[in-house]
C-alpha cells in the first residue's frame, strides 16, 4: 500500500541530484544508509524519496499504519541533524503530528519527510514506532 492521498495538496519537494547518507537511529543501534539518487524510489511506501520509503527499501521497519499517505501519524520521526535539507511540512502533515506522541520541533512524518541530498540527515526512530513482530515465512 502507498501513494498520493488525494484529500490533500500534493507536497512540493526537490528530490536530491547527488548521493548523501542518512543515520538511522534505532535505539542503542544505529545504521547508515547511502542514498543513491539513481535509484529512487526504493519501494511504493510513502512519497518517493520519502524517509520512509527510503528506510523500509533499506530493511529498516518503521510503522506507518497508513500506507504513507499522511492520513496517520504512525510514521512519526524525530529529525535530530540535516532537517533544514527537507521540504517543509504541509498543513496535513502538521494536522497529523497533532496526534502523535511525544512531538518535538524536529517531529516529522517520515512518509512525507523528502531530502534534497543537500546534507546528511540524522533520524531517530522513536521506540513506539519500530515494530519488533515478525511473521515467520509461509
Amino acid at each position: 500500500m502507498g501513494g498520493i492521498n488525494p484529500y490533500i495538496n500534493e507536497v512540493q519537494a526537490d528530490l536530491p541530484e547527488t548521493p548523501y547518507t542518512i543515520t538511522f537511529v534505532l535505539g542503542d543501534e544505529e545504521r547508515l544508509v547511502e542514498v543513491d539518487p539513481t535509484k529512487l524510489p526504493y519501494t511504493d511506501e510513502g512519497l518517493p524519496g520519502s524517509v520512509l520509503e527510503i528506510a523500509l527499501g533499506h530493511g529498516i521497519d518503521i510503522d506507518h499504519a497508513c500506507g504513507g499517505v499522511a492520513a496517520c501519524s504512525t510514521c512519526h520521526v524525530l529529525v535530530e541533524e540535516g532537517g533544514q535539507s527537507c521540504n517543509p511540512p504541509s498543513e496535513a502533515e502538521d494536522d497529523m503530528l497533532d496526534e502523535a506522541p511525544g512531538v518535538s520541533d524536529t517531529s516529522r512524518l517520515s512518509c512525507q519527510c523528502i531530502p534534497n541530498g543537500k546534507a546528511p540527515l540524522r533520524v531517530s526512530v522513536p521506540d513506539w514506532n519500530r515494530n519488533a513482530v515478525r511473521e515467520a515465512a509461509h
